[in-house]
């Protein structure tokens, strides 16, 4: 009987742990336009911190790894600088990057995501505070138990989606999101 239940807690842990998070614009679907206000961060974008406007119209049919992320810590900032890696090594063909920092305070918003881009020497990729920043637009549906949403698209439809509750962002996911914004500019 022991037996029983310790496979039982096993299968269910598995599958509690292979479970993802479904959040934002799915596969195949469009990303719509939406006002934030850039706060850091790629200053070769020609947009001024502080100005708001809608970005994802700013990247028109460009190829776009876009976050949204509801906390700035260390497996946040890694899963950046791979990115980032990504939009140096290709210029080329204008692979562009943005964070969306959302959560119940915009004004702390902004003042954390500036200190997060400062802190972490990111330049090449821009951070935005959603005009909607308790969840992001609501058009995009972003979950509330989503710590992060990665969302891949090239001329506005997306490619790949990678969302991640709490916790759950390790070395392998981000291997896969990079992945992932390698494949729009194959």
């Amino acid at each position: 009987m022991r037996f029983a239940y310790a496979l039982a807690a096993v299968v269910f842990g598995t599958a509690v742990a292979v479970a993802e998070v479904t959040s934002g614009p799915q596969v195949g679907e469009m990303v719509g336009a939406f006002t934030v206000t850039k706060v850091a961060g790629n200053p070769d974008d020609g947009v001024a911190d502080g100005r708001n406007l809608c970005y994802r119209c700013k990247m028109g049919q460009r190829p776009v790894v876009m976050v949204f992320a509801r906390s700035a810590d260390e497996k946040l900032a890694k899963l950046l600088k791979k990115i980032e890696e990504e939009v140096e090594e290709h210029q080329a063909e204008k692979l562009a990057s943005f964070v969306n920092m959302i959560g119940t305070d915009a004004e702390s918003l902004k003042k954390a995501a500036a200190e997060f881009a400062t802190t972490h020497g990111i330049k090449r990729i821009a951070f935005v505070v959603p005009d909607d920043a308790k969840n992001g637009p609501p058009d995009l549906k972003i979950a509330p138990d989503a710590e992060v949403t990665v969302i891949c698209y090239k001329g506005g439809k997306v490619q790949a989606n990678h969302a991640f509750a709490k916790g759950s962002l390790s070395d392998e996911k981000i291997a896969a999101v990079v992945k992932a914004s390698c494949k729009l500019v194959d």
